[in-house]
């Protein structure tokens, strides 16, 4: 479907032409109009779907087409990572782009200053990490008395982070009459059932099943032992026609141990995860973004914040012990119709997990390699 066929006002159609847009994701084909029309919406739809333009866009239409109220927030869009809060608030600095409605994100990990002078001008969108919300809140900066729309994005990693007290929290400062999008990678009952409880008579939108991984992405394993990872990294990295590759851990030491070991054989690289400064994190991202570094180490909890055009190359260096985890990080690559390429490494330890991913996502992946020495790597 077109954007033109959705019923959008003239300055979100050019906002969106401008960022080179001119056909919906179903997501967005789909929740639009609902959400135009004020209805609760459930949505599942897997990362790189187009789900924050979703519910970005029709809320920016429903906002200038009421009265503006002057220092009342009325848009609060929850999400689990600081980088997802900043990506979030890009989107709508991207579609507002002709309107005059102020969006600020808000996340901890820094200081709080430039904050709260956001807030003190005025805002009508809030993008905000739960902990920082619940603080600035404590010391009166934010009242979410006039809330019109609520979004929780990201539900389920929000509450597989542990943020579903706070959450709870949240909802009691927040008016009951009000709008309220629940957008969601995976949906198992949990998730579902809590959402149940903050929704009202919800459309549910989704547009793909919730254990799939995206058709334009190539996956294969490569049978490894823990000791061999490294070496089997760098033989797949000394690749140089690999652009850009983005290489997944279980913990953060992991990642930092990882990049001094690629850094000693020439290959510089850099790590992502809850340990780093909001500012190191960011520079990262621009680093990788900008091919100032081609390699990318992350850990689970900053990755459904990276939102990479062109992204060729995911390893799963080890295995996450979730199977859904697995859709989400080669999520990042074979988006908006490319192609990408997913391999993943499994240990002897790793079997089980590797089982469990297989059967989520209904097929086996094909089998690269099996390296029980270093001797192996020089053949392949």
């Amino acid at each position: 479907m077109n954007f033109d066929q959705l019923d959008l006002i003239q300055p979100i159609r050019r906002a969106v032409a401008d960022a080179g847009y001119t056909a919906a994701t179903e997501i967005q084909a789909k929740a639009i109009p609902h959400i135009l029309k004020g209805k609760d919406i459930l949505g599942c739809a897997q990362t790189g779907t187009g789900k924050t333009a979703a519910f970005a866009i029709p809320i920016l239409q429903q906002l200038q087409a009421t009265q503006p109220q002057p220092s009342r927030i009325r848009a609060l869009v929850l999400t689990p990572t600081r980088e997802l809060a900043l990506q979030i608030e890009e989107s709508f600095n991207t579609y507002s782009k002709y309107l005059g409605i102020r969006n600020l994100s808000i996340f901890g990990g820094v200081p709080q200053g430039k904050q709260v002078t956001g807030l003190k001008k005025g805002v009508d969108i809030l993008i905000a990490t739960p902990g920082r919300l619940q603080d600035l809140m404590q010391q009166g900066y934010i009242n979410l008395g006039s809330i019109e729309i609520l979004v929780l994005d990201e539900a389920d990693q929000m509450l597989d982070m542990g943020f579903v007290n706070d959450v709870k929290r949240i909802l009691t400062h927040i008016p009951v009459s009000r709008q309220t999008l629940f957008f969601s990678a995976t949906m198992p009952k949990a998730i579902r059932k809590f959402a149940n409880t903050i929704l009202n008579q919800p459309v549910e939108v989704s547009v793909t099943p919730v254990s799939s991984t995206a058709q334009t992405v190539q996956q294969s394993v490569y049978f490894v032992e823990k000791k061999e990872k490294p070496g089997l990294l760098i033989h797949l990295l000394n690749d140089r026609s690999i652009a850009r590759s983005l290489v997944f851990t279980r913990t953060k030491h992991g990642a930092d141990k990882l990049v001094k070991q690629l850094g000693q054989k020439g290959i510089f690289a850099a790590a992502i995860h809850g340990n780093k400064s909001q500012n190191a994190r960011q520079r990262a991202l621009e680093d990788f973004k900008s091919s100032r570094i081609r390699v990318l180490v992350a850990t689970d909890i900053a990755a459904r914040g990276i939102d990479i055009d062109e992204l060729p190359y995911v390893v799963n260096y080890e295995l996450p012990n979730v199977p859904e985890t697995y859709v989400h990080r080669i999520g990042r690559t074979g988006r908006a119709g490319k192609e990408g390429v997913a391999v993943s490494f499994c240990g002897s330890e790793e079997q089980e997990d590797l089982q469990n991913i297989q059967k989520l996502i209904g097929f086996r992946m094909p089998v690269k390699a099996s390296i029980t020495n270093s001797r192996q790597l020089m053949n392949l």
